[in-house]
């Protein structure tokens, strides 16, 4: 038990390596690009949808202006 105690402090109070800094801010940088295209890919599914809708509503207002003739 003790054995493991020093080993955990060990771990703990050791230096961390600049391998090891430059590796933890790759995968930040890796989480972050992938947080980005999914927000991307969000943006685009939103103007999709709004050019749809302004599409759909240019026809009913067509529409609507024909039967008032």
């Amino acid at each position: 038990m003790l054995k493991k105690m020093i080993e955990l402090y060990k771990q703990v109070m050791r230096r961390v390596t600049l391998v090891e800094i430059t590796q933890d801010e790759l995968r930040m940088a890796q989480l972050e690009k992938l947080k980005a295209e999914s927000a991307a890919d969000y943006a685009k599914s939103v103007v999709t949808y709004n050019e749809a809708r302004i599409a759909r509503l240019n026809k009913r207002i067509s529409e609507y202006k024909a039967e008032e003739v």
